[in-house]
């Protein structure tokens, strides 16, 4: 009996052939966002581990927090919140430290804008105020001349290395090394340039130009503090521990108890939990836009109720005629159920080609501009869509078909 009324459903979506094409395609337009945004957020998951690779192996991240709120919280916001902020974190407690056995490089930094000049062009430029173990740590490659060395970030030179961007901003391609620069109006000269290295979190790493961090504090800001430092490992096995040794240190210079949390004015992370933390939040906004693409399928099986009711008033007569001539109540059921379940399962098909489709063009648009954007189309995003599609078919589609199944044959015959 269920062959014979899904033949039938075939049949009467073949006669509806308009109406079935704009519901199918109105079901595998939510679909392919289903599929798009699955796709999408494992693209952006793949971004984030690409850029926090770009940091290297054994990293491990101090930075000023906000104190009585979470490390991971919005509101913190690397130390700024309300309009304040944090000026605790000293060199001193970089050199500090740098003295933890398991500690084989660390610089402080700071950053700002300003106008950079040389010969008649000024621009405004990203400034680095760095330690002078910053390549070090970063695995940056020096593509012409040098780095500045710690006799010159001590004494407060005034000399600049280039972004392998900044170099091509201000000297187009030149030779850059011994060349001058100005900076807020005072000369810097340039010792040299460092290799491409792209983006990192859609910041452009090529367009800074990086000062000795003294330098940076005390000729250009004005200040005593850094907002934040970067450490290389001898053993990134030890990562935890070493987390741990440098809270504590920290603590200890900043007279802070050891069991004190709500007072911390400083996070420590290392990439394993930065990792983490951006993953979630990833996976987070993921499932949040699928809840909203869900919402906007149900709306979808609405309309295909409604679409059901109109076609149950259409077909009376034919319900009726099929129940004169010996079909029961169950095979005017599954007729009218298969309906709505064809018409959801090809919208689900539909739509994951199309979500495929668009997936791949976001991928495309993403690598366009320099992100390693992984393109994939996960079985999960495809179990859902497909079991999303045929869940709303039959959830919308059960009531009208029941409709149809218990109507009188009698009545039904007489409405033609």
């Amino acid at each position: 009996m269920n062959e014979s009324s899904f033949f039938f459903a075939y049949q009467s979506l073949l006669k509806q052939k308009a109406r079935t094409i704009l519901t199918v395609l109105a079901i595998s337009i939510g679909i392919a966002l289903v599929v798009t945004v699955f796709a999408a957020g494992d693209g952006l998951d793949g971004v984030v581990k690409s850029e926090l690779d770009t940091f290297g192996a054994g990293v491990i991240e101090i930075e000023v927090k906000v104190p009585n709120v979470s490390k991971t919280s919005n509101e913190n916001a690397s130390g700024m919140a309300m309009g304040n902020t944090i000026t605790t974190f000293k060199n001193d407690d970089v050199e500090a430290m740098r003295e933890n056995k398991n500690i084989k490089y660390i610089y402080g930094a700071m950053m700002g804008q300003e106008a950079v000049g040389y010969g008649d062009e000024l621009k405004k430029m990203f400034l680095m105020g760095a330690g002078f173990e910053a390549p070090l740590v970063d695995g940056t490659e020096i593509e012409q001349g040098r780095f500045f060395t710690k006799e010159e970030e001590q004494g407060l030179s005034r000399v600049a290395a280039l972004g392998h961007g900044a170099w091509q901003k201000l000297f187009n391609g030149s030779d850059p090394v011994g060349e001058f620069i100005t900076i807020k109006g005072k000369k810097y000269r340039v010792i040299g340039v460092l290799a491409e290295r792209g983006s990192a979190f859609f910041f452009n790493l090529d367009d800074m130009i990086y000062v000795p961090l003294r330098t940076f504090q005390k000729r250009i800001m004005g200040v005593d503090y850094v907002t934040f430092a970067v450490a290389k490992m001898n053993d990134p096995s030890q990562g935890q521990q070493t987390q741990l040794d440098l809270t504590r240190i920290m603590r200890e210079q900043h007279g802070i108890a050891t069991d004190d949390f709500d007072k911390d004015d400083f996070a420590v992370n290392t990439m394993d939990e930065a990792a983490d933390m951006l993953g979630n939040v990833v996976r987070g906004i993921t499932f949040l836009l699928v809840a909203l693409v869900c919402i906007s399928l149900a709306v979808g099986g609405v309309g295909i109720m409604n679409i059901m009711y109109v076609s149950v008033a259409e077909r009376t007569f034919e319900i009726g005629l099929r129940k004169s001539v010996g079909a029961d109540r169950r095979a005017i059921l599954w007729q009218f159920l298969f309906e709505a379940l064809l018409i959801t399962f090809s919208g689900g098909v539909v739509g994951i080609i199309f979500g495929a489709i668009l997936a791949y063009l976001v991928a495309i648009l993403a690598r366009s501009y320099g992100l390693a954007w992984i393109y994939h189309i996960s079985l999960f995003s495809i179990f859902i869509a497909v079991g999303f599609s045929g869940l709303i078919g039959f959830i919308f589609g059960l009531y009208p078909a029941r409709k149809a199944a218990a109507l009188n044959p009698i009545d039904a015959l007489r409405r033609e």
